[in-house]
C-alpha cells in the first residue's frame, strides 16, 4: 500500500499574533484555520447581510485583512496566506 502523500493544504503552518487572536494558537492546516475563520465571521456577524459572498470586518478581523472596509470571500484566502508561515 502507498503512503498517502500529504497536502499542502493539511501541512501545520505557524500562526501570525493576528490571526492568532481569532483563531487561536497554530501550528494547524489551512483548513483548519479556515474552518475556525468562518466559525469566527459568522459568530461576530460580520458578513454582509445583503451579500453573502462579502465580509465586513470588525477590529480583529481588519488586523488580518490589511484595515480594508470590506473583501469579498476570494479576496480573504490571499489575505490571510499573508498571516501563515
Amino acid at each position: 500500500m502507498a503512503k498517502e502523500k500529504k497536502s499542502k493544504f493539511m501541512q501545520p503552518m505557524q500562526v501570525s499574533e493576528e490571526l492568532a487572536a481569532i483563531v487561536g494558537r497554530g501550528p494547524m492546516p489551512r483548513t483548519e484555520v479556515t474552518k475556525k475563520l468562518w466559525a469566527y465571521i459568522k459568530a461576530h456577524k460580520c458578513q454582509d447581510t445583503k451579500n453573502k459572498r462579502n465580509i465586513n470586518p470588525d477590529d480583529k478581523l481588519a488586523k488580518v485583512f490589511g484595515g480594508k472596509k470590506t473583501i469579498n470571500m476570494f479576496e480573504m484566502t490571499k489575505l490571510v496566506s499573508k498571516h501563515l508561515s
